[in-house]
Order: structure tokens, then sequence, then C-alpha cells
């Protein structure tokens, strides 16, 4: 499933997505998109043009704004991606401000005594919002599957860049700290409140939108950005689950703190000269942090769970519940198991966005090097690579070198390394499919490249594997 706006309708990239009629072929199409550029050309250029099967969009509607109370457009990853613009201008602009409303009314009902609340019709719901029944109406006459694309864990859960948790929702470092520098604001996944009330939501819009085929979860884990996003979560509500689900969480806290503390300030070269050494805490024989990545995958599959019986008592177990997942080695600080995940799932899409795996190291280089300043910088970031895998060569020497690409810079992540991971996630996966989720960011070139993998090019297609 091609993902975001930034290539998807340029005519002369359109031909590149062409798949074989027997392969599952997906576009995410965001509601602004079609608002632009009108239903029927998007619609004609995905069917007749690149042989798409499937699309999906999401539950809201956008307008312009301003930057006092607006979201950025394409999203600035945390102040990194600044660089980014749109492919094709959204209301003849590359780079804008917007506001969203939902694009329905919501059932209250469903809702009814819970501590997060659905985002409430406005007039731009009443304006524009039946634009997305349209899509979808329309796309199911062309013979697309339709899916809505929500998030997991992000109350209201319509848009990336709006909502939140509340405070004694957000995951927590193992001193009990809230991380200072997060992409996403992603609350943690043992929250009952944030869990019952994404499956209301769910109930809710099959009910609303008879015409899906399915629901594709964002962030299901824990997402991966920075270092501090690997130490998640020891927050209440996760306490509470670990209790409940027999891991002892004491220790898993006291031994993340222990590494936490050593890689702020006591890290050494020769720590990274040593290949037993646990830069990251996936990698560590600690029992507690071992105990760790079971407990956050556990988090995932009840998440997952919950989600699949409220998909199914609203709109039949035919409709599908397709979880974006980070790729490993990410997925095994996030807690997307896949094996466990395959469990509750019809599909699993392994999220491919090359342009922010710079950045991710990036984060973790620059807070090592600040907290630890007499390491050698093209040793860390050697290691770092090597970690997290994200290049088929050794890398680069200086972390500046590790940047957000800009429109027409390639990306530097190779074939063998996104091989690698999707890989990883068919055998853990087994007969689930799994799907590549590439994004539509980043020069044709690059997307055009020889010797990537079917599927994996970076701002392709997603292909049934």
């Amino acid at each position: 499933m091609l993902t975001r706006r930034d290539l998807l309708l340029t005519p002369l990239a359109v031909p590149a997505l062409a798949a074989p009629p027997s392969r599952f072929l997906g576009v995410t199409v965001m509601p602004e998109d079609y608002q632009v550029e009108g239903i029927d050309q998007v619609l004609r250029n995905l069917k007749e043009r690149a042989g798409v099967t499937a699309v999906a969009t999401s539950p809201y509607v956008m307008t312009p704004s301003d930057p006092e109370h607006g979201q950025r457009q394409p999203p600035i990853d945390a102040g990194a991606g600044g660089v980014r613009l749109l492919d094709r201008p959204l209301w003849g602009r590359r780079e804008l401000y917007t506001t969203s409303s939902p694009s329905f009314v919501p059932n209250l009902a469903l809702y009814k005594g819970l501590p997060y609340q659905p985002s409430a019709p406005d007039d731009l719901t009443r304006r524009e919002g039946g634009i997305v029944r349209e899509f979808l109406t329309k796309a199911k006459a062309a013979g697309l599957k339709t899916y809505f694309q929500i998030q997991s864990v992000i109350p209201p859960d319509y848009i990336v860049t709006s909502g939140g948790p509340v405070d004694e929702d957000k995951p927590r470092l193992p001193d009990g700290a809230v991380p200072k520098r997060r992409v996403g604001n992603t609350g943690s996944l043992a929250s009952n409140g944030i869990r019952r009330y994404t499956e209301a939501l769910i109930t809710d819009l099959v009910r609303q939108y008879p015409e899906l085929d399915g629901i594709r979860v964002d962030w299901p884990e824990y997402p991966q950005y920075t270092l501090d996003d690997a130490f998640l979560d020891f927050g209440a509500p996760a306490q509470a689950a670990a209790t409940r689900l027999g891991f002892d969480f004491d220790r898993m806290r006291r031994d993340a703190l222990e590494l936490y503390r050593h890689l702020h300030g006591g890290l050494t070269n020769r720590d990274l000269e040593s290949k037993s050494f646990a830069l990251l805490p996936f990698q560590s024989r600690a029992p507690g942090l071992q105990a760790l990545g079971r407990f956050k995958a556990g988090l995932v599959g009840e998440l997952l769970a919950g989600f699949r019986a409220a998909l199914t008592a609203a709109g039949g177990a035919g409709r599908e519940l397709v979880p974006n997942a980070f790729p490993p080695p990410f997925s095994f600080a996030s807690g997307m198991d896949y094996r466990l995940a395959a469990k509750h799932a019809d599909g699993i899409s392994v999220k491919l966005y090359t342009m922010h795996w710079p950045m991710i190291l990036r984060f973790c280089g620059d807070s090592l090097l600040a907290a630890n300043p007499g390491l050698n910088e093209a040793l860390l970031a050697t290691s770092l690579n090597r970690a997290l895998r994200l290049m088929d060569g050794p890398g680069f020497a200086h972390l500046a070198d590790y940047t957000y690409p800009g429109p027409e810079t390639p990306h530097h992540a190779g074939p063998v390394v996104q091989r690698e991971k999707i890989r990883y996630a068919r055998q853990a996966a087994g007969t689930t499919p799994v799907y590549a989720l590439a994004h539509g960011y980043g020069p044709r070139t690059d997307f055009e490249a020889p010797g990537r993998p079917p599927g994996t090019r970076s701002g392709s297609t997603a292909t049934a594997t």
C-alpha cells in the first residue's frame, strides 16, 4: 500500500505502479487529495492508469489554516522533516497549514462513560464530510477494495497530526519521566481508556460506512524514532498491566534504568567495539529487558485482539484488520511481534518509510554523543547503522551525513536491508499476508531504482507476499 500523497498521482510515475492482476496493489489516498483534485480524477488515475486494486482513506476532511491554528502539511516529523514538500500541491501550495474535522457524526452512545470522546462535528463536517462516503462508494463501484486508515492510540484517532493522550496515559521512561521529544503523540498501549475508545471508534465507523472492506490501524505499537522510544513504557497503566499479565515490573524497570543511565553518561568506545554490548535494549541479555520485549508484545497482542473483536462484532468476520508495523529490528522495541500479531490480523503492512531511517539514526546518535562527549563519532555511527540495519554498506562516518532527504534527494536505504526486513516479517507472520508499505516521498529515479524488491521501492506499492 503506497502511502501519503507525495507521488500518488504524478502522471509520469503512475505506470511504474502497475502490478500483475493477481497481486494486491493498494494506494492510500487521504481525503484532502480528492477534496482538491476530485474523486473521479483520482480514481481514474489509480484504476485505469495504475491498475490499483485497493484504496485506503481516512474519516476526516481538511481545510487550509494558519500556523497558529493548524498543523503543517506535510508533517514536519519532530523538526527533521522541514525540508519535505508535497509533490502535488494542496490548495495550490506544496507546504501549508491545515485543520481537520471528522467526516461523520459520531454515535455518542458507543462512547458513553469513556474517558476519551470523539471530536464534535462542525461546519466543515457538514459542508465537506459527505465526500468521504462518496469516495468509498465510487471506489467500490470501480471494483476496488476499500479501507479506512486510523490511528491506534492517538485519540480521537482520525489523523496522526492531532489528538493525544491525557497525562496519566502518556508512555513513560524507567525513571517515570515523559520523553521530551517524540514524533507521534501516542498513548500507552496498556491504557484501558484508549483501547475502549478505539474499539468504539471501529464499531462506529464500520456501522456508518458499510462500504468498508476493512480497517488499517497505524502505530498499534510504541513508535521507534528516538532513543527514548526504545525504553518505554513504565507508566501507571503499564504497571497495572504487567501485574495482570504476570511480569515483574520492578525487574524490568530496574534493568531498563541501568542500561538507560549507562547510555547517558557511561558509554565508552570500548563498549561500541564490543560485539556483546547492548547498545539498544533489544540487544540485551538482561532478564528484565528480555521480559520488557515480551511484555510489550503482549500489549500489542491484546490491543489487536480487542480491535479484531470490535471489527467482527460490528461488520462480520469478513472485514479485514490490517496493522501497519515498524520493520525489524525496530519492531523488537516497538512491541510488534509479527508472529503474535498474525493471530489477530488479516494482513500486516511493514513500513518501509526510508526517508525516516536516517532521521532515526541521527536522533539516536545525537543523543548518545551529547551524553557521552568522549565517543568516537565514526565508531558510534557505524555501530548504530549495524544495530539498526538501515543501509547496505557501512554507512557514514559523521552523524551530520544522516539527514532527512529533500524532495529530490535519493534515499540511502538499499534493497538488501529492505529485503531482509520483509523476509523476517514473512517468516514470523506465517500464512498471514505481509505487505510492503512504501512511502510516496522521494524522487522518481529513487522510486524506479533497479534492484529494489518488488513492492518495496521507495514510494511504490504493497503486494501480498
